[in-house]
């Protein structure tokens, strides 16, 4: 073989690694972006996001933004568990719902019960501001009475009930959060 034809040959097989390499690289990418947006306590969420009617992928965006899948997450609040769930939410969610069972605080360490109550603030956060996520991770993170004060200034609302601006910093990182990683959840997973 000449070495004319021996170059060829090495750049066809060349362009051909290349070409195979391209085509494993968009898999690679979303193989990645699995893995950093996970569907971790699957059986849970699908089964609690059913009983209280909220699309599963929120649930996921809501544990991936305030405990990234950390059964053990403690915040500097005291809120505890992979949907940081403080005490006092606890104590009304406990009597909304397991009024009559023999639960503590302690009990949201267990991802059963954490993803139970958080997933039913959520539900109940999402139906108090019209299915609106941005507005309703605004009062999962920062409390009814937060958002509700800011509804009543018109520099935060159109009027719609939702809000439109989030004039506290961690408000504001937190529901960028929670809505990027919804849109990555829908993009994954729909």
């Amino acid at each position: 073989m000449n070495k004319t034809r021996k170059n060829l040959l090495v750049l066809v097989l060349l362009l051909a690694v290349c070409a195979a390499g391209l085509l494993l690289v968009p898999r690679l990418v979303r193989t990645l972006e699995k893995k950093s947006f996970p569907l971790r306590y699957q059986q849970t969420v699908e089964q609690y996001a059913a009983q209280y009617d909220v699309d599963p992928l929120m649930v996921y965006s809501i544990i991936r933004t305030e405990s990234g899948f950390d059964e053990k997450a403690l915040s500097n609040v005291g809120a505890r568990g992979l949907m940081q769930i403080t005490e006092e939410t606890f104590a009304w969610i406990k009597l909304k719902i397991a009024s009559s069972e023999d639960l503590s605080f302690d009990d949201l360490w267990d991802p059963q019960v954490n993803i139970r109550f958080g997933t039913y603030y959520l539900s109940r956060c999402l139906q108090r501001y019209g299915g609106d996520l941005a507005t309703a991770s605004a009062a999962y993170h920062s409390g009814w009475g937060t958002v509700d004060a800011l509804l009543e200034n018109s520099a935060y609302t159109a009027g719609d009930g939702k809000l439109s601006a989030f004039p506290y910093t961690q408000m504001s990182l937190y529901v960028k959060k929670v809505q990027r990683a919804f849109a990555k959840y829908q993009q994954l997973y729909q």
